[in-house]
């Protein structure tokens, strides 16, 4: 009798364990990255600018969804990219417009990426912190000091 009691109590342990391992990956597996973040939509904190930040890969990119001054005066059409350095894409809309790309999640914070600027058709290397809640991009030429800082906010679900 005593055996059976000591069978009875490995076999349910053994049942539970079992089962306590097959849910720890799924719990696991359903936390977001500290690194995927940034992913989803956002507005300046002054309003000018919308985008949707998405991974396409192993690098961080950016839609533009809004900006003021790429925006005809009806503040509905987006202008043509008619200061894009290349001459087949000055026609095309800004609407949609990948304007940020090889962003790389780097110990805190997503850096080496490209941000192109459709007002100027320019091109400047980009960096994104996040302080609490704001994501805070950095645009600059050359060095990280040299440059200009964007506070967002997320907006939508």
């Amino acid at each position: 009798m005593n055996v059976s009691k000591v069978s009875r109590r490995s076999a349910i342990f053994l049942a539970l364990a079992t089962i306590g391992l097959a849910v720890v990956p799924a719990a696991h597996a359903e936390q977001a990255s500290p690194a995927d973040a940034i992913v989803g939509t956002w507005q300046a904190d002054d309003g000018s600018v919308r985008l949707n930040m998405f991974k396409a890969g192993t690098e961080f990119r950016a839609r533009l969804l809004h900006g003021n001054e790429l925006m005809e005066a009806d503040n509905v059409t987006f202008k043509k990219d008619a200061k894009n350095p290349d001459p087949a894409l000055r026609s095309r809309s800004m609407k949609n417009v990948v304007f940020i790309t090889g962003l790389h999640w780097n110990d805190g914070s997503w850096t080496d990426g490209s941000l192109y600027d459709g007002s100027s058709g320019r091109t400047y290397n980009c960096q994104i912190t996040m302080q609490g809640t704001k994501m805070n991009l950095r645009g600059y030429i050359g060095i990280s000091a040299l440059g200009q800082t964007r506070a967002f906010h997320r907006v939508g679900g």
